[in-house]
């Protein structure tokens, strides 16, 4: 019968022990600037953010893509992918997609392109029809609120 030599143990103990500092000490992930769903690299649920300004959202098309801030958006034609790569930050959504009624209470949520308006020339999105209502009836303090808490959420 073979016996496990205590030099083993003792390695794989003092190892654990000298990991676990670390292991609490390490800061949690923050959640990334845009909002894409999961397994996916893919920004606005891959509709054209350039649409929304025209009225309706439209499904863009991966050969008229761009990557910004580490999130691919597609768009629906080339012109509205030259118009969103010359101004980003004017058509991509506010709070980076993510839901603008958890971002006004501090906290994040999937937006959900479907669930969106456009104030005030900028485009927010909600997680969805029902938060939409609740985030219209007080937009301009949501968008106030969102404001303050953006993008210290993210941490």
């Amino acid at each position: 019968m073979r016996t496990r030599t205590p030099t083993l143990k003792a390695f794989a103990a003092a190892t654990l022990i000298a990991l676990a500092p670390t292991a609490i000490a390490t800061p949690a992930f923050a959640a990334p600037e845009i909002y894409v769903a999961p397994f996916s690299k893919v920004a606005v649920g891959g509709y054209d953010a350039v649409s929304y300004f025209a009225g309706a959202p439209v499904k863009g098309d991966a050969k008229f893509a761009t990557v910004w801030k580490g999130a691919e958006f597609r768009f629906a034609s080339a012109a509205n992918l030259a118009k969103f790569k010359a101004d980003p930050a004017a058509y991509a959504p506010q709070y980076g997609g993510y839901c603008a009624w958890a971002v006004a209470g501090g906290y994040t949520a999937k937006g959900d392109p479907q669930a969106w308006k456009v104030v005030n020339g900028k485009l927010y999105l909600n997680y969805d029809q029902n938060v939409q209502k609740r985030w219209a009836q007080d937009v301009p303090g949501n968008i106030a609120k969102g404001d303050r808490n953006w993008p210290k959420v993210l941490k």
